[in-house]
């Protein structure tokens, strides 16, 4: 180390500043330490409270001489100072050691390498040196690592692998490498924002942050004590003054460094839980975040009252799943973007997610974690564990809101990268590449890739650099010929290195990890190019290098390596991890070790035929066979467990054969065994021995020296007190003798390293660690019994013994007093059933049972509640189960076995169609119609069918209104007026019939003339003939061809896949389908088979009963329907079933050892299958067994011999008996011919179907490989879906556009067309104006030039539609009627003339009637002009219009072409993509025609695939393609003869034409020349037959002509005569007149039959007004009597009041018969009480009284 700062010019004292400068950096090592120390209480209570630089400085310096000794004392007492108090210093002081600190440490200091970095530990007399081994290259890197990939700069990249930091030139390749100074590995990694400095975070106890300037690599700073273990993530602030670390288990302490000054600015306790990572936010250096387990935490550097704080808040989750956080990134305005597990992204503000967000349709935005979340240019990249790398708009995250209460916002990448498939991305760092956007990705599967993430055309595929292990190695071994190198590793992987040149050369990947290694020795393999691999799962595979270079290079493989592995042989020994692999030193044998405590032995020579295996002790870590020094070949079997093996070389059997070995296990071999047990305490016991024998020997060498003393001393009366005394000591002695130490041996023995033979007989064995002493069972269990409980509850177990023996003791009583009772029933049973008791007679209470049962039924009903919820969650697991596995399928699998032989079919399992085979799409590559095909299929069709709707509804009403018509008769006024209707119609119908007839007819001549072809006519199938040869014919591209046009028809797109897709699966499931139903009939016909063979068994053992053994015939078998024949079997099941089961299941439980891996097939299912299947037996039923002799066609009558005497038979009898036994010999054979008929055909059948199956799985294997290839194209497709969709809705919008466009045009044109007809037509008019003028003015009329001109005179007329003149507009209408008029010959003369005369006069001897005339006849051609300028400018407009539309026409068809051909150019990419799918072909060597001088050649990749039927097509195409070669030759040797032939007619014709010149005048031919010569022969024969035709036409209408004028009287027009056939105005009338005199009629008799009604009325009215004036004369009759006798009552008053008064008496008698009542009804009322209070008394209505029944009629 040097210091520049402190020159001298004597070198002493530079020297001694050296030394000075060494001391004071160690004492501010401890110095710095030990507030850590002091203040770890203080951080492990509050994590957001720190401590600052100068709260913990505890620095003292007075002297040189006080700091020299205090930096002595630090260094020597570094422990002890840490614990000390420090004293306490005055502020100054602290300020002035911190500056003379500050001071020391200048920026050109630096630290030296060798003495950081970590060597070797080497004895001191070993006289090994240090540099026996050096590092020359590493092919590891630790992939797993967070952050392990640094760039330094462009072309040097830095990771960690192991102890070793490795600097990698990504250019050339070389490695430099920077050791650890720990000794015990490097944490993290990290590079300073400028590239000028680097950190290597170490791991240790209190490990030290390095940091190296580059490029020199020189150590420039060391920050200590930031962490207990080790580093977990260091990282720069964006300027690089400020360096954060945060440490790993156990103290994650967050700590901010003044790196340069190799001081602590802040430090704290991250979190309680492991942290990943920690960063400075870019944008604001005094806040950070960190992330880790479970947390997500948001740190800011704080002024406090206190000083500089870091105070963190924790991010809270809310609703969201609480997440492990990778990746995270920190936004510009404070939010922080983070990932999660289930792979979508987290968006932080202020403590809180503010939204979630994911892909469309809820999907993740990366499926797994996501490791790195990266802000580059304006977007955001995320780093995915699942292999891809997306990006995504940054505007889009930082302005995203929730937007529902699921607080899911669902966003799109911009682009997204998948690296390759096994890929774990890890993290990602930029490379330095001007140009190019290349950055560099770390896989957490052992890679390091290169990706170019420009998505550009351009863009390169992603590139492995660098491939190695994930993991530890587990096996290495050396090539014994050659610098090769293999290894192997959990991973899955097994690798080969050319560690001479640097370079890996191949690598094969399985299932399973590797676990050993051997290389096969060359006696063996000679070549030396074989290994040999053990693996987790107990497999062996034997491996071969091979050079690749010399197989056959088919398409599609990039690249050549100069080496690759293949597989030789594989075989399976052992159930757990191969361990260990070795070679006997002949090479004969091979032997395997695994932790399944067994090692196999295999027969090299015989491909490792296998020879048996023994058990170890323990499990296998290490094999080694004698070398050839020693003089027999033995096996060192080395166990974990402590214990090693001595095998011999096994016996080689020659003449066994594997199919008759039973066991491979070899119990013979004679083993040696040796056990390496502790011997420590032994050793102890027997030291312990050994000093108490001395201290033995040393008492009694003082005993006998104190004896002889008191014997010389005292004599006999000395020995016998030395007696005494000793007996006393002895006993003393035997009180304090401790017993001696135990022997222990510690359950798990010390392992073992490795061992190897020395020299025959012995072996050297490494142990590995040291024995301790027993170690008492602690007490962990906070609810462990105390001692006082312990004793309670040993008594209390104590007592429930005896009460269990109790218990037990009494079952046993109950148990003898059972199987008494059931003798006694047995005995009960034998008496005679008149003796015998019933079973209630033993019953002694019944009451008893009804208690028993029903206590029995409760606790049933107890249990079934119990158990509801328990049965009710595993129905519901059944019918998960059921919906998930059982309902999808159509058909499960059947089985069905031959009976004979062993052939059997099984069905397929068939689920239900897929989602392709129901699911069509609309391709949308079709052109949807546009609107103006739509109007044009639909407008007048449409109007039309809502025109015929309205008829019928019309139609309707009137057949309702007639139906209703016909119920009343018709008056004769009605009759003819429907006559007369009906007459009209007919005449009316006529003539319409005639005109429709003429205008049918005008419409066919239209037509006709219509339908002649032009002269440039083509016949439409010749352009289309031509349009499909120019497709077709002459493009012999292929499809993989660079400028292949594919047609339309041939254009695919992911509907018309799925489509295809559907129709294959739909195929392949009804083929599967059909063959199933045959197979489940073929499984029906064997259940009536094997029920025929029972009933014909069982009728074959009547028969064999009846007649004597000796002639009876083996009973064949009756065949058996095994289980999976039924599967349907397997889900019936009843209650002894389920017992069955659970016995089984127990028992299985029971017997079931954890060292066992495979149980074999016997499982739960199979059991519970053979359960079923064996209770069902084979499928018959008693009913089928009991109908056995119903059905048969065979019945018997066997005699049953009634218990007589035995009496000699009669010959007749006896002949009878041998009829009967002739009979029954012939059935037996009869029936067993017939069983095995039905046998023999079902097996015919089977094998038939089987066949047939055969050939339909062939087809089904084809058809999945077709099916994996349509899957393939479906995917690939969609990507292209998308944009292919976009092009093809550009074109159809642009074609739409352009047909719409086209459409106006055509409209533009009609309308022309139709405007110039009617400027034609109104200028006709013009001219028939003039014409009828002139002819009505006269030949010699001299005023005809006046009137002309008032007719032509130029009149200004302001336009209707004006209400103010507009002298503007009178100009342009001037112009343009002077510019209309088509018959003004001189328009300067008619101007001066017109203020000549007056137009407004007419002149003398003028016809006033003509003057008029040509008034009238001025405002038409005024009318007619004006008419004229609006339909020009029309036209004009309609120019204009149509002018505009063709020039937007053209672009419209220029965009259009770009757009197909864009749409061309990706349909010819989707081609080319869909051409590099690989399709499966399988060929026979008879199908592949393309041989080389007889042979197939080594290289096909030139050749092409034809089916059958394409190859069929393109045959027959040649030969049609020859006969029209043919015939072409023949038409063309024709059509030359008939030109020939032309040119002699045309010859000829010449000199005829030359010889009839002269006539050339009379016919209109003046000059002819040769173009008319063909045609000359045709024109003189056409005049000819002309004038005949026009001589007959003539005289032909001068008939026509007599006979009109005969008939007519004068020449009519006979279309109109036809159409005139009666005027229907008239008609109309006339029906007019007749319905209103009807109406008139009807109305005249209506008002007649009013009349005739009020004369009724008014009689009755008559009627009733007298009978009312004689009413009125009685009344007033009455009224006057009443009168008079009123009178006379007045004059009477005075008597009423003498006697008593009349009302009086009525009222007491009222009262009287009111009280009568009453007692009446008492009397009735208690009546029917009493009645009512007897039992079935009858109620009776109440009893009224005279007065009641009176009372109820008036009431009424």
């Amino acid at each position: 180390m040097k210091e520049p700062d402190d020159q001298d010019t004597d070198g002493e004292k530079s020297v001694t500043s050296k030394s000075d400068g060494r001391k004071s950096l160690r004492s501010s090592k401890s110095e710095s330490r030990s507030p850590v120390q002091e203040d770890n209480t203080f951080l492990e209570d509050d994590t957001d409270e720190t401590f600052t630089e100068g709260e913990g400085s505890y620095l003292e310096e007075d002297s040189d001489e006080e700091r020299l000794e205090g930096s002595l004392s630090s260094f020597q007492y570094d422990d002890l100072q840490s614990t000390s108090v420090p004293q306490q210093t005055p502020a100054p002081a602290v300020e002035e050691a911190e500056e003379e600190v500050k001071k020391k440490i200048s920026e050109s200091f630096f630290y030296d390498y060798m003495e950081l970095a970590s060597m070797p530990f080497v004895t001191l007399d070993s006289n090994i040196p240090l540099d026996l081994l050096t590092l020359v290259h590493s092919f590891g890197y630790d992939c797993r690592k967070r952050a392990n990939l640094q760039l330094l700069d462009d072309s040097i990249a830095i990771y960690i692998a192991g102890n070793q930091l490795i600097f990698l030139n990504l250019k050339t390749k070389e490695q430099i490498y920077l050791r650890s100074s720990s000794g015990e590995g490097i944490g993290i990694i990290g590079v300073h924002p400028h590239k000028t400095y680097f950190t290597v975070a170490e791991k240790g106890s209190f490990p030290d942050i390095i940091i190296y300037e580059y490029p020199s690599l020189r150590p420039y700073r060391i920050l200590r004590d930031g962490t207990e273990k080790g580093y977990a993530y260091v990282d720069f602030n964006y300027s690089g003054t400020l360096l954060a670390s945060v440490g790993s288990n156990p103290d994650y302490t967050l700590t901010i460094w003044n790196w340069k000054e190799e001081q602590p600015i802040l430090r704290t306790k991250a979190f309680s839980q492991e942290v990943f990572k920690v960063t400075f936010n870019p944008d604001n250096e005094e806040q950070l975040t960190t992330s880790g387990s479970g947390h997500i935490k948001f740190w800011e550097m704080a002024f406090t009252f206190t000083g500089l704080k870091l105070q963190g808040s924790l991010g809270r989750f809310g609703k969201t799943t609480t997440t492990d956080i990778e990746g995270y990134m920190e936004l510009p305005d404070g939010k922080v973007l983070s990932g999660s597990e289930w792979g979508n992204m987290l968006l932080w503000e202020g403590g809180l997610i503010k939204v979630e967000l994911c892909r469309g349709t809820s999907k993740s935005c990366h499926n797994g974690p996501i490791n790195q979340i990266m802000l580059y240019e304006g977007e955001v990249i995320t780093v995915g564990s699942d292999g891809y790398v997306r990006i995504w708009d940054f505007e889009t995250i930082d302005t995203a809101d929730i937007i529902d209460e699921t607080g899911l916002l669902e966003i799109e990448p911009i682009n997204e990268l998948q690296v390759d498939k096994n890929v774990n991305l890890f993290s990602m760092i930029k490379m330095n590449e001007t140009g190019n956007n290349f950055w560099l990705a770390q896989d957490a599967n052992g890679a390091i890739w290169k990706l170019d993430l420009s998505f550009s055309n351009i863009t390169q595929d992603p590139e492995c650099l660098f491939s190695f292990h994930s993991g530890a190695i587990e096996a290495v071994a050396v090539s014994p010929l050659t610098y090769l190198m293999a290894t192997t590793a959990l991973d899955c992987s097994v690798r080969i290195y050319d560690f001479a040149s640097k370079t890996p050369l191949a690598q094969m990947k399985f299932k399973q990890g590797g676990t050993a290694l051997v290389w096969v020795p060359r006696m063996v393999n000679f070549t030396g190019a074989q290994i040999i691999v053990g693996f987790e799962d107990g497999v062996v595979r034997i491996l071969e290098l091979y050079d690749p270079k010399g197989l056959t290079i088919f398409a599609g493989r990039k690249k050549i390596l100069d080496a690759d592995i293949q597989l030789k042989q594989v075989f399976k020994p052992h159930t757990a991890c191969v361990t260990a692999l070795a070679y006997e030193r002949d090479g004969e044998i091979l032997a395997t070790g695994s932790k399944d405590q067994t090692v196999f032995f295999f027969e090299v020579e015989r491909d490792y035929k296998p020879i048996g295996y023994i058990n170890t002790p323990g499990p296998v870590c290490q094999l080694m066979w004698s070398p050839m020094s020693h003089p027999e070949s033995t096996l060192l079997i080395i166990c974990e467990n402590g214990y090693i093996l001595e095998a011999p070389l096994p016996t080689i059997k020659q003449e066994e054969d594997d199919h008759d070995v039973v066991s491979y296990e070899i119990k013979d071999m004679c083993i040696k065994c040796f056990h390496f047990s502790s011997v420590k305490s032994k050793i102890l016991r027997l030291i312990e021995i050994e000093k108490r024998e001395r201290q033995r020997e040393l008492k009694e060498k003082i005993r006998e020296e104190r004896r002889n003393k008191l014997a010389a001393e005292m004599g006999e009366d000395g020995e016998k007190e030395f007696q005494e005394e000793e007996e006393e000591e002895e006993e003393e002695e035997e009180e304090k003798e401790e017993p001696l130490p135990e022997i222990f041996i510690p359950s798990t023995p010390s392992p073992i390293l490795c061992g190897f033979y020395s020299e025959p007989g012995k072996f050297w064995v490494s142990l590995f660690g040291i024995e301790t002493e027993p170690i008492p069972e602690d007490i962990e269990d906070p609810k462990a019994y105390s001692i006082e409980n312990a004793r309670r509850k040993r008594e209390h177990d104590k007592l429930m013994k005896e009460v269990e023996e109790i218990k037990a003791r009494k079952r046993e009583q109950i148990k003898a007093l059972r199987n008494e009772f059931c003798k006694l029933l047995e005995m009960n049973e034998e008496l005679p059933k008149h003796m015998q008791f019933k079973r209630t007679d033993f019953d002694v209470d019944s009451q008893i049972r009804a208690e028993m049962h029903r206590k029995t039924a409760f606790k049933i009903q107890q249990v079934e509640k119990e158990l509801a919820w328990e049965k009710e969650k595993h129905e519901l697991g059944l019918m998960k189960l059921k919906n998930r596995f059982r309902d999808p399928l159509e058909n499960d699998t059947i089985v069905v076995h031959a009976i004979l032989s062993d052939h059997k079919i099984s069905s397929y399992r068939l689920v239900q169609p897929s989602k392709y085979s129901k699911f069509k799409r609309a391709s949308q590559s079709e052109r949807k119609p546009s609107k103006l095909d739509r109007f044009e299929k639909e407008g007048p069709g449409r109007k039309d069918s809502q025109r015929d709707a309205g008829g019928s509804v019309t139609t309707q009403e009137e057949s309702i209104i007639e139906k209703g018509k016909k119920f009343r008769p018709k008056t004769l006024s009605e009759i003819m007026v429907e006559n007369q209707i009906e007459k009209t119609r007919k005449l009316i119908l006529k003539a319409e019939r005639a005109q429709l007839k003429i205008q049918q007819r005008k419409k066919e001549w239209e037509e006709l003339y219509k339908s002649k072809p032009g002269d440039n006519y083509e016949d439409p199938k010749d352009l289309q003939a031509i349009k499909e040869a120019q497709v077709y014919m002459g493009d012999f591209n292929l499809k993989t061809a660079p400028d292949y046009k594919i047609p339309e028809h041939m254009r695919i797109n992911a509907a018309k896949k799925e489509e295809e897709l559907g129709h294959l699966d739909s195929l392949v499931h009804g083929n599967k389908r059909h063959m199933n139903k045959c197979i489940l009939s073929l499984r029906d016909l064997k259940v009536a088979v094997v029920e025929e063979i029972q009933c014909l068994v069982q009728e074959l053992k009547n028969i064999q009963s009846t007649f004597h053994i000796s002639k009876h015939i083996p009973i064949p078998k009756i065949p058996q329907i095994h289980p999976e024949e039924v599967p349907e079997k397997r889900f019936q099941y009843d209650e002894e079933t389920l017992l069955n089961f659970k016995q089984q299941q127990m028992k299985s439980n029971d017997e079931k050892s954890p060292g066992v891996e495979e149980t074999g097939s016997g499982g739960p299912g199979g059991g519970f299958l053979k359960l079923s299947s064996g209770k069902d037996g084979d499928l018959t039923t008693r009913d089928s067994i009991s109908r056995s002799s119903k059905a048969s066609t065979f019945s018997l009558d066997i005699p049953k011999y009634m218990e007589f005497e035995k009496a000699e038979p009669t010959d007749v009898e006896l002949e009878i008996m041998k009829r009967d036994e002739i009979k029954h010999v012939y059935m037996q054979q009869y029936l067993v011919n017939r069983i095995k008929e039905l046998v023999v055909t079902f097996d015919a059948e089977l094998r038939l179907l089987r066949h047939q199956k055969l050939k339909l799985d062939t087809q089904m294997k084809l058809s999945d490989l077709h099916h994996v290839t349509l899957f393939q194209e479906i995917l690939l497709l969609k990507n292209f879906e998308k944009q292919e969709n976009i092009l093809q809705e550009r074109v159809n919008s642009l074609d739409k556009e352009e047909q719409y466009m086209q459409w106006k045009i055509n409209e533009t044109l009609k309308e022309m067309e139709e405007k110039k007809n009617e400027i034609t037509k109104l200028q006709e008019q013009e001219k028939a104006l003039y014409a009828g003028f002139q002819a009505a003015i006269g030949e010699n009329n001299k005023f005809a030039n006046f009137l002309m001109k008032v007719l032509k005179k130029k009149i200004k007329r302001v336009k209707k539609k004006e209400v103010e003149g507009d002298a503007d507009e009178d100009e342009e209408s001037e112009e343009s009627s002077e510019e209309e008029s088509s018959l003004e010959s001189d328009e300067d003369e008619s101007e001066s003339e017109d203020e000549v005369f007056d137009d407004s006069i007419c002149p003398t001897n003028c016809d006033v009637a003509l003057f008029e005339l040509a008034l009238q006849l001025r405002e038409k051609r005024l009318d007619i002009e004006e008419a004229l300028v609006e339909e020009k400018k029309i036209v004009d407009n309609l120019k204009k219009e149509y002018d505009t539309l063709s020039k937007k026409v053209k672009i419209v068809a220029t965009n259009l072409n770009a757009a197909e051909e864009a749409l061309e150019a990706y349909q010819r990419e989707k081609q080319q993509r869909l051409n590099e799918l690989l399709v499966v072909i399988p060929l026979k060597l008879h199908q592949i025609e393309y041989v080389v001088f007889g042979e197939i050649p080594s290289d096909l990749s030139g050749t092409l695939v034809f089916s059958h039927h394409a190859l069929r097509r393109l045959q027959e195409r040649i030969r049609e393609l020859q006969e029209e070669n043919s015939k072409q030759q023949k038409l063309n040797k024709e059509w030359r003869e008939r030109r020939k032939q032309l040119i002699r007619e045309k010859r000829e014709m010449t000199k005829t034409i030359h010889k009839f010149g002269y006539m050339a005048g009379p016919y209109g031919l003046e000059v002819v020349n040769n173009t008319a010569v063909s045609l000359l022969s045709f024109s003189i024969s056409r005049s000819n037959g002309e004038e005949e035709e026009s001589l007959e036409h003539k005289e032909m209408e001068e008939t026509v002509r007599q006979l009109m004028i005969s008939k007519f009287g004068r020449v009519v027009n006979l279309e109109a005569l036809q159409t005139l056939s009666v005027n229907t105005t008239l008609e109309e009338l006339k029906i007019r007149k007749l319905r209103k005199e009807l109406a008139n009629a009807k109305e005249m008799k209506m008002w007649e039959e009013k009349i005739a009604q009020m004369r009724w009325e008014l009689m009755m009215k008559t009627k009733e007004h007298t009978r009312k004036l004689y009413q009125m004369n009685d009344l007033c009759i009455e009224k006057k009597k009443l009168d008079s006798r009123l009178n006379t009552l007045q004059n009477q008053q005075g008597n009423a009041f003498q006697g008593p008064r009349e009302a009086d008496v009525v009222a007491r008698e009222e009262v009287t018969e009111l009280i009568q009542l009453q007692a009446e009804r008492i009397s009735a009322l208690k009546e029917e009480i009493a009645l009512l209070r007897r039992k079935g008394g009858l109620i009776l209505p109440p009893i009224q009284s005279p007065r009641e029944k009176e009372i109820q009629p008036a009431d009424l």
